[in-house]
């Protein structure tokens, strides 16, 4: 998102753009949607998340078989994706600094900074999950790791994990003794354990009501963030070493690592990411988390592969690099678009359609969404070379 998580476009003293990369961040934009829309249709909306209102893995019925199948496939391995390759924009912002001879991080601490402004804005008005705050706040200290040494970004990489590791089996832990003892047994479906006052914000109130309601209840909000910190900063240097080894390369390198990456990454990530997600709710964290970045690895040698055997680009690639080079406006527009058509303030189709238009129509916005951003970025960028909100960013630093 923005020149952090594009690559650099071909100037004086910046590298070529990797058209690899803008292919996968596209997809790893419209991937995040996959697990989003799911939220903006859920009775209470945002909320749900924290109440567990967005049901159970289920596969007794081609309805939530089809549900759970696209969740499942989703479910924090898209936005892992987009945390490597977040890394591998900072990698790049590095390596241009570094040529220019420019000092670092220099005036990369105004951009994060901005970043971070960027994603309030939008925690506020748009989409309590954002991501860019966390991703500001991360790229802060890996933008000054890259100053040390090799081996002590080795040792932060594996540190963090660990730490990452052992949080979320703690968490898992105490999710399992809480049902051992009888406790809450995950999310119910329907939202019935959303508060009916929750469910009828979303449904019915006023847009000033829902700020509201994200700032009172900020701290619950940004708990993932502070849940995936370790896990972030891990991400980001993982993206930076790929980014150095070559994997992003169209040479026998970058296709060998990215041969790997898929092997490796779907072979352990998706049996694991099946075996949790039919084990019950208490293990979510360990899906989302654990499995989730490793079959996002997956994701990233299945795009190389994928983009490799394709002749002649088409409007499907075509517009997946066009989604990848307007990432952050695609982003946040498409959460925009599903604030609109969802909930009260808008369309309100979250609460007129009912139960037996699920999953169809939720799958059909996800599907319009996409194509709505792939045509119109790519209409965009025929006249401009960056997106509206990269463009605002652009001449913001400059000023």
């Amino acid at each position: 998102m923005t020149e952090t998580l594009t690559s650099a476009a071909t100037t004086p003293g910046r590298p070529a753009r990797l058209p690899l990369l803008d292919v996968m961040r596209g997809v790893a934009i419209l991937g995040t949607l996959m697990t989003n829309v799911w939220i903006f249709t859920s009775p209470g909306a945002e909320w749900a998340v924290l109440s567990g209102g967005q049901g159970e893995m289920s596969f007794d019925s081609v309805p939530a078989a089809a549900e759970s199948t696209m969740r499942l496939l989703a479910n924090g391995k898209f936005l892992s994706l987009l945390t490597i390759l977040f890394g591998v924009g900072l990698a790049i912002q590095y390596s241009a600094a570094e040529r220019r001879g420019a000092p670092w991080p220099g005036r990369y601490r105004w951009r994060a900074l901005f970043l971070f402004a960027e994603g309030t804005v939008h925690f506020l008005l748009v989409f309590a999950w954002d991501v860019l705050m966390g991703y500001a706040v991360t790229a802060l200290l890996v933008a000054w790791l890259l100053t040390r040494t090799p081996k002590a970004r080795h040792r932060v990489m594996w540190w963090a994990a660990g730490l990452h590791l052992a949080l979320i089996g703690l968490l898992t832990a105490g999710l399992l003794a809480e049902g051992a003892q009888g406790g809450i047994q995950g999310g119910s479906q329907g939202g019935e354990s959303v508060p009916p006052e929750v469910v009828d914000l979303y449904a019915h109130g006023g847009y000033l009501e829902q700020v509201r309601f994200r700032l009172d209840n900020a701290l619950d909000f940004r708990m993932e963030p502070l849940l995936s910190f370790c896990l972030l900063v891990f991400l980001f240097l993982l993206g930076v070493r790929l980014f150095r080894a070559g994997a992003f390369g169209s040479d026998a390198t970058g296709r060998r690592l990215r041969a790997r990456l898929l092997v490796w990454g779907l072979g352990l990530g998706l049996p694991l990411s099946v075996a949790l997600s039919q084990a019950g709710p208490d293990l979510f964290f360990l899906d989302r988390y654990v499995a989730g970045p490793l079959m996002a690895l997956g994701y990233l040698g299945l795009t190389g592969a994928l983009v490799e055997r394709v002749r002649r680009p088409g409007p499907l690639l075509n517009g997946l690099t066009a989604v990848g080079r307007t990432a952050l406006s695609g982003y946040v527009l498409q959460n925009v678009l599903c604030v609109f058509v969802s909930y009260g303030i808008g369309l309100g189709l979250a609460h007129r359609l009912d139960e037996s238009w699920r999953p169809w129509w939720v799958m059909g916005l996800w599907a319009l969404v996409c194509a709505v951003l792939m045509a119109g970025s790519t209409l965009w960028l025929r006249r401009f070379r960056t997106g509206p909100l990269e463009s605002v960013q652009k001449w913001a630093l400059r000023h």
